[in-house]
């Protein structure tokens, strides 16, 4: 570990990797799918997670057949997560390292798929919410693509002022890996039952927790 530079800033995703909203995903699609005899299986999560809302809206929508639009299916599914997403817990030490970030002269940002209303509805009882320096979210209106295309990580690094290849990205899923690797990041992966493990090779690091990251912290910080 103590082999990875000192980057100019650290880009993070959000659910998965800093919340641990995932399950609350599964249980809305699985609401949304219920009245047509659906299941939103553990392949459908995988090739969904850490995606494009409305890419994973039409991979939900073919799997199951189900008879709604893009947009009546993703209305649909945010009725049953704003229900649920204001007590989303963190992952492991989590905001401990947010706020011990936020300690040091490192900047970070927030590069997640949610849009606004839900990103703030998510981090609206954490302390640590509003610690980041930047926050891109799926609906901002320079975003023209989704994970796993790079755009999200390239607008953050931007609007942190840092080169993308000089970012450290922080994921969960293959599609968010994808994208951050597309940008020219390194990426530390945050281990997630609902990815193989083998599925994030291409990670420099995976994490169970984020204290295993403050000895890094620590000498980034004396480098």
């Amino acid at each position: 570990m103590n082999s990875i530079p000192r980057p100019a800033a650290l880009i993070f995703d959000l659910d998965g990797t800093l919340l641990d909203t995932e399950p609350l995903y599964t249980m809305a699609a699985q609401k949304v799918m219920d009245p047509y005899g659906a299941t939103y299986t553990l392949a459908l999560k995988q090739k969904s997670m850490g995606g494009d809302s409305r890419r994973s809206a039409q991979l939900a929508i073919d799997h199951g057949q189900l008879p709604l639009s893009v947009d009546e299916y993703l209305h649909q599914r945010e009725g049953y997560l704003i229900r649920l997403f204001a007590d989303a817990p963190e992952m492991p030490d989590a905001g401990a390292f947010i706020d011990a970030l936020a300690q040091t002269d490192l900047r970070f940002g927030l590069a997640t798929s949610s849009h606004q209303h839900l990103c703030e509805l998510k981090l609206s009882n954490k302390t640590w919410g509003k610690q980041f320096h930047q926050v891109i979210c799926g609906d901002h209106p320079a975003l023209k693509k989704g994970k796993p295309a790079p755009d999200i990580f390239l607008l953050c690094a931007q609007a942190l002022g840092v080169e993308p290849g000089q970012c450290l990205a922080f994921e969960d899923s293959p599609n968010g890996i994808a994208a951050a690797l597309a940008a020219g990041m390194s990426v530390i992966a945050v281990n997630s039952p609902y990815v193989e493990r083998s599925q994030l090779t291409d990670a420099i690091l995976v994490i169970d927790r984020y204290e295993e990251l403050m000895p890094l912290l620590r000498d980034w910080q004396t480098a």
